[in-house]
């Protein structure tokens, strides 16, 4: 009566030795180190048909590799997303909007200099880089 419960369970398939489930760990870790340091890609594509029209189709690119391996390989874009990355700069959307600005009104006075001329009756047409031609 002294037997416990556990003790008439039937064996696990996992339960062994002891020494035989570090040699299954190490055999793991050994193929994961391998993995890592190799790089392996994965590749697949999804495509949902109806009726032969292509309604959708995914595309499926996996990498799984050590991050000294992506970099050899020339991947480093978590470095670069301030999401992921403290030394990552957000992008600051007023420089994209003040260099846009800066264009429209580069391009407006040309605009306006090349009425000017029309209207002066000249036949000398200005450029987008400034210099003119004759028209």
């Amino acid at each position: 009566m002294s037997e416990t419960f556990a003790g008439r369970l039937p064996g696990s398939p996992h339960a062994g030795p002891p020494s035989s489930r570090q040699g299954s760990s190490a055999n793991l870790a050994d193929i994961l180190e391998r993995v890592l340091d190799k790089g392996i890609v994965i590749a697949g594509d999804i495509q949902i048909n109806l009726l032969d029209i292509e309604l959708l189709t995914i595309k499926l690119r996996l990498l799984v590799a050590s991050v000294d391996k992506a970099k050899e390989m020339g991947i480093d874009w978590w470095e670069h997303d301030p999401s992921l990355s403290s030394r990552a700069r957000a992008p600051d959307p007023l420089d994209g909007r003040a260099h846009r600005e800066r264009q429209l009104v580069d391009e407006n006075e040309l605009l306006r200099a090349e009425l000017a001329r029309l209207r002066n009756g000249e036949r000398k047409a200005v450029t987008e880089e400034g210099t003119e031609e004759a028209g």
